[in-house]
């Protein structure tokens, strides 16, 4: 009957020092389920190339380590989106699947700025997104053109198509 005993309290100290040293977790995984990294952020070698399936916290980390001595806070401002958005992107506690495209845009505009190199491309397929075509001044002004000649209850179904469009390229 002592062995028992004994065992419980072997396995209530192991889980407490899992919680006291989170490196010492029984599986080597947090308990979120992702796995551990060791040691800092300086310490660790980050790629040089875009990886594959690579979502979007862990480009923006690569890219925040390319760009010497910048911070989120920094990419925060100088991209017009504000801090708790983008540190709720960088830890997964916030979904990036729906991220607005001019945020990606002007996050791949300011990486640029900063000397590092990236495409919108990588920012969208990070974000699981289809990278939505070229959009010149003449085209958006033709589609202005287009949009002003219709009545407006064709007006209300063409914006409805149209997001009905974007819904579908989002799953797909």
């Amino acid at each position: 009957m002592a062995e028992p005993a004994a065992a419980s309290a072997v396995q209530a100290v192991s889980v407490w020092s899992a919680w006291a040293d989170p490196w010492r977790w029984p599986d080597r995984r947090s308990r979120r389920g992702r796995p551990r990294e060791r040691g800092s952020r300086a310490d660790r070698q980050e790629p040089e190339r875009s990886v594959e399936g690579e979502d979007l916290p862990a480009l923006l980390e690569r890219l925040l380590g390319a760009s010497q001595g910048r911070t989120q806070k920094d990419l925060a401002a100088a991209a017009d989106i504000s801090y708790p958005t983008l540190n709720a992107w960088m830890n997964r506690t916030r979904d990036t699947s729906r991220v607005d495209p001019e945020r990606l845009r002007a996050m791949v505009e300011v990486f640029r700025r900063w000397g590092v190199r990236t495409t919108p491309r990588e920012f969208f397929a990070s974000a699981g997104r289809p990278v939505p075509g070229p959009s010149g001044d003449k085209c958006e002004a033709q589609l202005l053109k287009s949009y002003r000649q219709l009545s407006e209850s064709r007006r209300r179904a063409l914006v409805k198509n149209a997001e009905a469009m974007l819904q579908l390229s989002r799953i797909s």
